[in-house]
């Protein structure tokens, strides 16, 4: 018995999910939702960039490295510490 209803239920669900799909596939395709959508996904990229300079440029007039000076900074001593790893392999291979 309960099989039978979690059955009756399932063919329920699934034609619920199916139908919700494709309405939602229809309306996310449309201009006029993809239009408004693609001017706010802009706007807040621009605003992101915008805040993004505004505290470089706060950190950088206290003299602090910004984030962007200490990946440089990473970067650089990842590659020392790479370097290191190569001539330590070497003198061993030597030694």
């Amino acid at each position: 018995m309960f099989q039978a209803m979690f059955d009756q239920w399932k063919k329920g669900f699934d034609a619920w999910e199916n139908a919700t799909a494709e309405y939602l596939e229809t309306v996310l395709k449309s201009p006029m939702v993809l239009t408004p959508a693609g001017m706010m996904l802009s706007a807040a990229m621009k605003s992101k960039a915008a805040s993004e300079k505004a505290l470089a440029q706060f950190w950088g007039a206290w003299g602090l490295p910004t984030k962007r000076d200490q990946e440089r900074t990473l970067h650089a001593l990842n590659q020392l510490e790479s370097r290191l790893l190569d001539l330590e392999e070497k003198l061993s291979q030597k030694g």
